[in-house]
């Protein structure tokens, strides 16, 4: 899609010495960010804005328990653009349901401001597009929240790829497998119970393809370099039929995807079966084999046998040395709650304080986001092949690899 606005990449914008923060969403995800943000320095949650007035209060009860000031309040269905308005706001952290992403971050950059996002940061190609035709006639930040590429071993396997213990890259896998059944209403025999996250299930059980790629893709994408080097050219994709008096039980969806240079990834996911969780984490390369669940694993050439385990573990702990993994672990020597997302926010709070390019881009946002309609479409028309539109437009060569800044 055409655009007269200069390419975002790498983009540096002026060095925020306290980013002051408007936390929009005050549900599961909401309320996390607001805690651990406890532990993280050169930021201040400005604003709250929810709908519901209890939850603003117990935001605001958790802010003076880890003493920090209150926020200021705005409620209603759209006091959060009042938020985005507010001239002693940085950045504007969106915590809400699928449906409001795209339009709230959009929102916010044109009010000047940058943008966090949690996932997916979209939920079409339209709206991919309107993130990154955004984010360049702006030249504001737009930041997924995608915590899995803070994964410690996948932060380590990208550093053993990075130093060229692995060879050549062939083949990667992620998952998003977690039973939900119980969280979404789903029980054995179909029933639905009240849950508080319908918005989820129907996204999940009535979308026809995979609607939650980003957990999968984003530690992929960083590792394979896509738009940096290489991009992700055409998928295909099957749901399998879902069971049950409404069929909503195991509609697990694989879909496959080919690279410019290749390289072939699988992502699945599965949320209504009771497999244990998994994200897959699978690297296959020429001199050597990588995987995190169900047993972390590690193959080289330099090793004799596979390395499982705790064993493997330990190997991988020779590899924390990215700016990432240093953080990951000083979280984990502070007992944070969830040292992935603490390692997310820590990073993105360090890279606007410095001026420096975010881990995360508009485009990263874009290229895992897209994977959602793109694969409903190819499995609602026999998994016929997909294209994958080039959301650099031609300048995914210009940058050699992912960098940690």
């Amino acid at each position: 899609m055409f655009s007269s606005n200069p390419s975002v990449l790498e983009l540096r914008c002026t060095p925020i010495p306290l980013v002051r923060i408007a936390l929009i969403g005050l549900g599961q995800r909401g309320m996390k960010t607001l805690e651990r943000y406890q532990y993280i320095h050169d930021a201040e949650i400005r604003y709250i804005v929810d709908v519901d007035a209890q939850k603003l209060k117990m935001a605001n009860e958790r802010l003076l328990a880890t003493g920090r000031p209150a926020a200021t309040v705005f409620q209603g269905a759209d006091a959060w653009r009042e938020a985005c308005l507010r001239e002693d706001v940085d950045l504007i952290y969106i915590c809400t349901e699928w449906s409001s992403h795209c339009p709230m971050a959009v929102h916010a950059m044109r009010s000047g401001k940058h943008v966090a996002v949690e996932v997916p940061a979209a939920r079409t190609i339209d709206e991919c597009w309107q993130l990154i035709h955004t984010a360049e006639e702006t030249r504001r930040h737009c930041f997924m929240t995608e915590n899995c590429c803070y994964d410690f071993f996948a932060l380590t396997t990208l550093e053993m790829h990075r130093q060229g213990l692995l060879g050549d890259i062939t083949h990667c896998e992620g998952a998003y497998i977690h039973d939900l059944r119980d969280t979404f209403g789903i029980t054995a025999d179909g029933h639905r119970s009240n849950s508080t996250r319908r918005w989820m299930e129907r996204s999940c059980n009535e979308h026809g393809g995979n609607p939650y790629p980003t957990h999968g893709i984003g530690p992929i994408g960083w590792l394979l370099d896509i738009h940096r080097g290489d991009r992700m050219e055409y998928l295909v994709s099957m749901t399998a039929q879902g069971q049950g008096p409404d069929d909503r039980l195991g509609r697990v969806n694989s879909t496959l995807i080919h690279t410019h240079r290749g390289i072939s990834i699988l992502l699945q996911l599965d949320v209504t079966t009771p497999r244990p969780y998994n994200r897959l984490q699978t690297v296959c390369a020429t001199h050597g084999f990588v995987q995190k669940y169900p047993v972390p694993t590690i193959q080289t050439a330099d090793f004799p046998h596979a390395l499982t385990g705790e064993e493997a573990l330990r190997e991988a702990d020779k590899y924390a040395t990215n700016a990432a993994s240093l953080l990951w672990k000083k979280g984990h020597e502070m007992q944070v709650p969830n040292e992935m997302n603490y390692t997310m926010d820590a990073r993105l709070i360090y890279c606007l304080t410095q001026g420096l390019p975010l881990d995360i881009d508009v485009y990263d946002a874009a290229e895992w986001s897209c994977l959602a309609e793109l694969s409903r479409l190819s499995a609602s028309q026999g998994s016929i092949p997909v294209a994958i539109p080039d959301f650099t437009r031609g300048q995914w060569q210009q940058l050699s690899k992912h960098k940690l800044f």
